[in-house]
């Protein structure tokens, strides 16, 4: 292979590659603004300028190609000169905003202008004025003054989203960045522009000064919102989602995630209806109870019903440990009547990221057992059972099951018994006899398959008041570190809920089942063992970026 030669490093290099993604691949950095590894090279910003041995003049490392023998210099006296050079042209009109700024703690103007700059300006004239607080669309806003013209949001609208709604107008240092006049900034992903902006130009109006980036902790995660699964980050503050942002994974969403993604997948876990404890109905109204007598008197009212009459709905939405434990339930009370609601709008995808099931676990939810035994019903066959009179009692994990059909919550009326373990407040839980406060995705260990077959793992952001210390994979030593700081986390969390795992185990407990799960992680060690296609993997091998399951997939029923 060819070999090049940056700041005294020599090592081989991919044919066709450019001196920026040479250096990049072997740990060396070379400042840029406009270049991107999924866009196309733009070459404006010139921050990348080095200098190579035997060319009379500086070059931009993005754009040109590296080549056998090359020496380049990224540190030179030259190399620096230019690139302080250019700090100072792209501060000239920059406005001193940092302190005001969304984008402080994860600028690259501010860390270049630090690393890179001569902390002074020789320009004393009034700087350049530019249209401020912008809307550009529905879902950001823009602040020309502190664009650098790098291109990249609009090379994103060209090149990733397919979509060409945003250009370069006007000259010189009176250039701005604005939408077509036929076109708005409305395509289903926005506010990537946000992310790879290097700058505070473009901001997100849903997270505009809620929080700077080092008031927040961010927990590795999966977008809940189709059955894609993006890598996410989680970011919190006093024990509340802030926003969400993807997390690289080349085999899943690479740098990018749709904006209902971001925007609409996490609200319900901050939300007001949330289920704040464990109900019991009685004369007609839902009253609070402990979790031990809830759990009993679920145990006690179970029982009295034939395998027969009892019938059990998982979820997509919840996970594979959370599914696989309600397979368990239902095979130990003795019925096959299990399955789940399928959450598809036909046609709404397309062929970047958004898929048509809204689930991110449809698959994870069948290869975990949740379907219906031999001679058992499906969710039609179930509501057709309690219509009929023939299924009494029912059991609902995480989901809404009256938007299955319009006549679904009519037909829950007549049941005898109806067992629900929800997030928040929603048409089902309402109607319950029996409530438990299921965690959200955002509260708990566990794992997602999606579409293609991958599962990935999903990790605690939120804490909350029904979080079991020692049962939650925090081993006394390291709660005796850190377990003062996770006191002051959940000072104020009113949501005493649990893994729905872990409320399906100690129920299981109280109908006399053996179950010994302490951790998430036991649960699916289990279901590794028991299923053939995940033989072979835990939460090591599954890691931050997932793992693709071992038998060819069979894209789930939707129908």
């Amino acid at each position: 292979m060819p070999k090049i030669t940056v700041d005294g490093k020599e090592f081989e290099f991919k044919q066709g590659q450019t001196i920026i993604e040479a250096a990049r691949e072997n740990g060396i950095s070379i400042p840029h603004f406009c270049w991107h590894p999924k866009l196309s090279v733009s070459g404006n910003c010139r921050v990348c300028l080095v200098e190579v041995e035997k060319m009379p003049k500086l070059v931009i490392a993005c754009s040109t190609y590296a080549a056998d023998g090359m020496v380049v210099h990224t540190q030179s006296e030259k190399t620096l000169t230019a690139r302080n050079a250019v700090m100072e042209f792209l501060l000239i009109n920059h406005p001193l905003d940092c302190p005001i700024c969304d984008e402080a703690g994860e600028c690259k103007l501010q860390d270049y202008a630090y690393k890179h700059g001569k902390g002074e300006s020789r320009f004393e004239e009034i700087k350049m004025r530019k249209e401020k607080r912008v809307s550009l669309g529905p879902r950001i806003i823009f602040d020309a003054e502190r664009c650098i013209s790098c291109s990249r949001c609009i090379r994103f609208s060209d090149e990733i989203a397919k979509q060409k709604q945003l250009t370069f107008v006007n000259r010189g240092d009176r250039v701005t960045i604005t939408t077509f006049e036929e076109e708005g900034f409305d395509n289903p992903y926005t506010l990537n522009t946000i992310d790879i902006c290097p700058v505070g130009a473009l901001t997100s109006k849903d997270f505009r000064f809620k929080s700077r980036v080092w008031e927040m902790s961010s927990t590795k995660s999966v977008c809940i919102g189709c059955a894609r699964g993006c890598n996410t980050e989680i970011w919190v503050r006093n024990n509340q989602i802030l926003r969400l942002t993807p997390r690289r994974n080349e085999a899943v969403n690479s740098y990018w995630m749709c904006d209902h993604g971001r925007l609409d997948t996490f609200k319900f876990v901050n939300a007001e209806d949330r289920v704040d404890g464990s109900f019991i109905r009685r004369e007609g109204k839902l009253e609070k109870a402990d979790w031990e007598t809830a759990l009993k008197e679920a145990a006690k009212r179970i029982k009295e019903f034939k395998n027969s009459e009892i019938a059990v709905i998982g979820s997509a939405f919840a996970t594979l440990e959370d599914n696989y434990l309600l397979t368990k339930i239902a095979k130990s009370i003795g019925t096959a009547n299990i399955d789940f609601v399928r959450h598809v709008i036909p046609g709404d995808q397309d062929d970047i990221l958004i898929k048509e099931d809204k689930t991110p676990n449809s698959l994870g939810a069948e290869l975990a057992g949740v379907k219906p035994g031999k001679n058992g019903l499906n969710i039609s066959g179930i509501l057709d059972g309690i219509k009929a009179g023939k299924i009494k009692a029912l059991l609902v994990m995480d989901d809404d099951i009256t938007t299955f059909a319009p006549d679904t919550e009519e037909i829950l009326t007549k049941l005898d018994l109806l067992i629900v373990l929800a997030v928040n407040f929603n048409k089902t839980a309402v109607m319950a006899d029996i409530l438990f406060p299921a965690a959200s995705f955002a509260e708990k260990h566990g794992t997602f398959v999606n579409f293609s077959g991958r599962v990935q793992r999903i990790r605690p952001a939120v804490a909350t008041t029904g979080l079991d210390r020692a049962l939650d994979g925090m081993t006394m030593s390291r709660w005796d570190k850190f377990g003062s700081q996770f006191d002051r986390w959940m000072q104020g969390h009113k949501y005493d809920s649990k893994p729905s795992w872990k409320i399906l185990a100690q129920l299981g407990i109280q109908l006399g089942i053996k179950i010994k799960y302490q951790m998430a992680e036991e649960v699916f060690d289990d279901l590794a063992a028991s299923a053939d296609a995940f033989k072979g993997l835990d939460y090591d091998v599954i890691g931050d970026l997932g793992a693709e399951i071992k038998i060819k997939v069979k894209e789930p029923t939707l129908a």
